[in-house]
């Protein structure tokens, strides 16, 4: 794989922390050799990462799933799943607001 290819990989979120990078580049080649090279290249780390990841290509689904030939001016995508909202798992949550007992809410 080349540092500044014709095709541009882009990582996000945890593939980008596990890669080190938050865009790569690629020579043209079908998506599931540029999916092995990253693998090889990147370790065990990324794999993970990219096991549950979802990968796009110029911001839709590859059209030909990994079968699909990537061009010069393509773009590849490595979206992880996210999630939000919980916190962390090591601190309490704050308790919801709460209004005091007989307490009316005011009219919109």
């Amino acid at each position: 794989m080349s540092g500044g290819g014709p095709v541009r990989v882009r990582l996000f979120a945890a593939a980008r922390d596990a890669a080190g990078a938050a865009e790569l580049g690629a020579d043209p080649q079908r998506l599931d050799d540029l999916l092995a090279a990253l693998r090889a290249e990147l370790g065990t780390a990324f794999a993970a990462v990219l096991s549950t990841a979802r990968v796009w290509v110029n911001g839709d689904d590859p059209p030909d799933g990994d079968a699909t030939l990537l061009v010069a001016g393509d773009e590849v995508a490595v979206l992880p799943p996210v999630s939000g909202g919980a916190g962390r798992p090591d601190r309490p949550r704050p308790a919801p607001a709460t209004r005091p007992r007989g307490a009316r809410r005011r009219p919109r």
